[in-house]
């Protein structure tokens, strides 16, 4: 009776974690063995893995997995060797410490699209962006990022929003 009162207090808050998790998975596996085109929205039906032949024979498949592998390799590389650098600076006690922890961590707290938007228009633009003001202020012609390096540039700005969490992981088993 001691066992059976717990479970069944904690079974509704399970239950619904449960259904949270399994519909979304049933739905995906449901849509990807249906055939349903959006200029043709008449013709539907049970298409079973020709969504996936499509999907694996499709050129640009490969190119797609590189570039995924690419971003996600450099943006966790970058965030750890960064972040353990920034962490072991400011490790040790200096005047103001609590201020630049606050600051450092801060980015980690803007939403992601905020955080492109501001990368966009902010920081990469190539007529008035700041990285475009540096360029112009050494003699050098402005870079058009999005451009000119658009997967540089997604690297950049995820990087940076995740920068601080992974700073703050390491301070904290610093310490």
């Amino acid at each position: 009776m001691n066992r059976l009162l717990p479970r069944a207090l904690m079974a509704p808050a399970i239950g619904t974690l449960f259904l949270w998790m399994i519909v979304p998975l049933v739905m995906t596996l449901y849509f990807s063995v249906i055939r349903y085109n959006l200029m043709q929205p008449d013709v539907t039906g049970f298409a079973g893995l020709e969504n996936f032949e499509y999907f694996l024979t499709d050129p640009s498949f490969t190119v797609s997995v590189l570039n995924t592998l690419l971003l996600l390799g450099s943006v966790i590389a970058i965030t750890t060797v960064l972040g353990i650098g920034i962490a072991l600076l400011i490790d040790e006690p200096f005047p103001g410490r609590g201020l630049v922890r606050v600051l450092l961590i801060s980015p980690f707290f803007v939403m992601p699209t905020v955080n492109a938007l501001l990368w966009k228009h902010m920081m990469m633009n190539p007529i008035y962006g700041v990285l475009a003001q540096v360029w112009q202020f050494f003699g050098l012609a402005p870079v058009d990022w999005l451009t000119d390096w658009p997967l540089l540039s997604i690297i950049i700005m995820i990087s940076w929003q995740w920068l601080p969490f992974a700073t703050l992981i390491f301070i904290t088993s610093l310490q």
